[in-house]
């Protein structure tokens, strides 16, 4: 595609819009190369605060801090033409209540020219939500599946089966009423998340739900296989690039060792006598 050719990044306005129309294509980033791959690909690119287990080798994403978020999303952003930019507020950044929530957000989209913040949680965010929309800052809503919150969910569950669904849905209803552009389900049973599509007026954006969403999200490291330290039932691998480089890098190693490489072609002559450098 020419530069001439390629569209401006949506807007959150734009990527409501969407909503019951064709399915909305977005994965994580947390690099300029990778988001250079996915930039005329994605509708929307989220710095996700996975990247404290991706990148840094963090047990959970509790460890991640502002500094990280900006860290990484200032380097996706400069693989950015297309495609909006979406960044998670860390843990402990917005929970305290709205006015810490703003200060964080503003201090988020600032220093690294976001689109607009993702923050969890459901009814008890309502009013942060409010809050910040109120004040020109873009909010995409998570339910269901909140990693933020495994210590009080007893781990990586699916959330909202049986009467637990009534819940989900309650959460889902109060993030959309508070003036989030969409909202991220994760982890949710099929048919709810099928129901919960149906009912809100905001694109619901999929991450193991189901196929009925608005859209569909992944980290980037497990759909390629690059992040092999476990593999979430809803993750589909579409590649094995972390198999091909540990491959590589043992072929490379392999070389190093019998002196095999560098080989004649890696190298520089020594130049001839008299010859000019």
């Amino acid at each position: 595609m020419s530069a001439t050719a390629r569209k401006s990044a949506p807007l959150p306005a734009d990527i409501r819009a969407r909503k019951g129309g064709a399915p909305l294509v977005s994965l994580t980033a947390y690099t300029t190369p990778m988001a250079q791959m996915m930039d005329a690909h994605c509708d929307f690119v989220l710095v996700g605060d996975s990247v404290g287990m991706v990148l840094h080798g963090l047990e959970s994403t509790l460890g991640v801090t502002m500094e990280m978020m900006i860290l990484h999303a200032q380097a996706v952003k400069r693989g950015l033409s297309r495609a909006m930019m979406v960044v998670d507020m860390p843990f402990g950044s917005y929970e305290e209540g709205p006015q810490q929530a703003f200060r964080n957000a503003a201090r988020l989209m600032a220093e690294t020219a976001a689109g607009a913040v993702k923050l969890e949680g459901g009814e008890s965010m309502a009013e942060t939500i409010a809050f910040l929309t109120a004040r020109g800052i873009p909010v995409m809503a998570h339910v269901g599946l909140t990693p933020q919150s495994i210590n009080t969910l007893g781990g990586y569950k699916v959330q909202g089966r049986g009467d637990a669904g009534d819940r989900l849905m309650a959460d889902a209803r109060a993030v959309a009423g508070a003036g989030a552009f969409a909202v991220v389900l994760e982890k949710v049973p099929q048919g709810l998340a099928d129901r919960v599509t149906a009912e809100l007026p905001i694109p619901t954006i999929g991450i193991g739900a189901s196929a009925g969403c608005d859209g569909q999200i992944l980290v980037v490291d497990d759909m390629l296989g690059l992040f092999t330290a476990f593999k979430p039932k809803f993750v589909k691998r579409y590649a094995s690039l972390g198999e091909q480089a540990e491959a590589a890098i043992a072929a490379y190693a392999a070389e190093v060792r019998t002196r095999s490489f560098p080989a004649a072609e890696h190298v520089f002559a020594d130049a001839a006598p008299g010859a000019k450098s």
